[in-house]
């Protein structure tokens, strides 16, 4: 498998990461203008956006945009992050210069119909409702608000529903010209593609656009915080969020490690600890999110009421054990479980497109899968256990609570445990 990029005049990157073998490609278009890159007034406006896109074009109408990709069989979808937003499909060989046109269309044509965005804007409260009754979901976006407060990368990617209800059609394509240059936008395509006809297909669909000074993030700054949210649910919901490096920092890799050991799987410690020796919870894991300056590592759990008190004393209990005596056996699994979740999630099509996407942005090129695991294995055990010792009682922290939670511990209670 090889990797080519090529950059067009206007900035336009296209990448594409020949798989032979393969009878289907994933394409797709990805854009540096997620959520953190809103003003606070246009909070939810780029994932409103993403909605949009499948609603027409000057010459497709959403019906027609639609069945131009499933009449081949294929599917054309897209997300919104803090950080970008996708928009992509999975064809077949044969028809990968259609999806390459559809998506074109879809983002440099988009109609807005002032009709279209009233039914979507409906979509969207009723994806905002539905988050709102999704504890476990809901959780994490309150979360992110305490660790972030006051920031673009701390308000969630729906947006608020009073605000969503006042987007217009001047909104949306307001943002469009301010994030959505050639410069900032990253082709990628795996699987059967062909780069030089690709990179044609690019030059003749987006090399009219003109460069655009992109506006750039506010720096992320951790603070940290707690809400607590009492309602009689049947669960009490707990995520914790302590401070971790961003997906630069040369320390990455540890809090990887680190988050994977500590809550990871069944065989992690907070899993045995928590739920197998206790019977505290159902759920409970940790893991690391990172964003290009800033990361958390994330623990979430939920439990009853009763004995959410317990569960939290043990998990801070359990984090300051393990920068005493997390073992090599312990590290080396983890490690194992990183590089074996690494490669075969890189056994599809639509992964390896999402990644060369991803490396372009953040590094200006696509490091090879053996660099990438060279790195896993350059973290030792003493990296792991500083690395723990600074997350239990060094790092900020924030605390989201839902449901019966009202006997919970404060995070103030939680801080003193850390530092005893």
């Amino acid at each position: 498998m090889s990797v080519q990029i090529a950059t067009l005049s206007n900035g336009l990157r296209v990448v594409t990461e020949n798989m032979p073998g393969l009878q289907s490609a994933a394409v797709g278009l990805w854009v540096t203008a997620g959520g953190r890159h809103e003003r606070k007034e246009q909070n939810g406006i780029a994932h409103f956006l993403e909605h949009m896109a499948f609603k027409g074009t000057k010459t497709r109408s959403a019906l027609q945009i639609a069945e131009a990709i499933e009449d081949v069989g294929g599917y054309i979808n897209a997300y919104t992050s803090r950080e970008v937003t996708a928009y992509y499909a999975r064809v077949l060989e044969p028809d990968v210069a259609l999806a390459v046109d559809v998506i074109a269309d879809i983002l440099r044509d988009p109609v807005f119909d002032p009709r279209e965005i009233e039914v979507e804007r409906h979509v969207i409260l009723q994806e905002i409702g539905q988050a709102h009754d999704t504890p476990d979901d809901v959780i994490f976006d309150w979360l992110q608000e305490q660790a972030y407060p006051d920031q673009p990368i701390g308000r969630t990617i729906l947006g608020e529903a009073a605000r969503v209800q006042g987007f217009d059609r001047g909104d949306l394509a307001g943002f469009v010209n301010e994030h959505y240059g050639p410069d900032q936008m990253i082709l990628s395509a795996a699987g059967a593609v062909d780069h030089d006809s690709l990179v044609k297909q690019a030059e003749a669909l987006f090399g009219d656009m003109v460069p655009r000074s992109a506006l750039s993030a506010d720096p992320a700054r951790f603070h940290g915080g707690e809400t607590r949210r009492t309602k009689d649910l049947e669960q009490a919901h707990l995520a914790l969020a302590f401070e971790a490096p961003g997906y630069r920092d040369p320390a990455f890799y540890t809090a990887q490690i680190y988050s994977v050991a500590l809550g990871g799987g069944m065989s992690s410690r907070l899993f045995q600890e928590i739920r197998e020796k206790r019977g505290l919870c159902y759920t409970i894991f940790a893991q690391n999110g990172a964003y290009a300056d800033t990361g958390m590592t994330t623990i979430y759990a939920g439990t009853s009421g009763a004995e959410m008190p317990e569960l939290i004393t043990l998990t801070v209990d359990e984090m300051k054990r393990s920068a005493e005596d997390m073992s090599p056996a312990e590290i080396e699994r983890a490690r194992a479980q990183m590089k074996a979740g690494l490669l075969m999630g890189l056994e599809s099509p639509s992964s390896r497109a999402e990644r060369s996407a991803r490396m372009v942005q953040i590094w200006g090129e696509v490091p090879d899968i053996e660099r990438t695991v060279a790195k896993i294995d350059a973290v030792t055990r003493e990296d792991v256990l500083r690395f723990a010792e600074a997350q239990a009682a060094e790092a900020a922290a924030a605390m989201a609570l839902y449901g019966p939670v009202a006997e919970a511990p404060t995070l103030s209670e939680l801080q003193a445990r850390r530092a005893a």
